[in-house]
């Protein structure tokens, strides 16, 4: 079991430095299988993300590979939106939070296929 642990956390953090997020696809499934309900499972895979993301945030800041001027014409409004996508999350229903992941990931997946 601790390897298990061990392969999936690696995974999660590998896909988050090396795609720049992509952790939370993978972890919010193996949440799911750890008995975390699907909203649960977001939520929680959220922190789990933002941990990752600082540490490869400050890689990427020590390597000089992070343009923080552009990433703060982001980030009033990313704030804004990660709000009011938290609120969201709390009404939408499991069904539809599954759905609408796996349709927006898919967009994107078809998106930087054909482009």
């Amino acid at each position: 079991m601790k390897a298990m642990k061990f392969f999936e956390g690696t995974l999660c953090g590998f896909l988050n430095g090396f795609f720049g997020s992509g952790g939370g696809v993978v972890a919010v499934p193996i949440l799911e299988k750890e008995d975390c309900k699907p909203n649960e499972a977001h939520a929680t895979s959220v922190a789990l993300i933002f941990i990752l993301s600082m540490v490869t945030a400050m890689f990427y800041g020590f390597s000089g590979n992070l343009d923080f001027q552009a990433a703060w014409k982001f980030i009033p409004w990313g704030v804004l939106g990660a709000v009011s996508g938290a609120i969201f999350l709390k009404k939408i229903k499991a069904m539809w939070l599954k759905r609408s992941v796996g349709g927006i990931v898919t967009i994107a997946a078809l998106r930087m296929l054909l482009c």
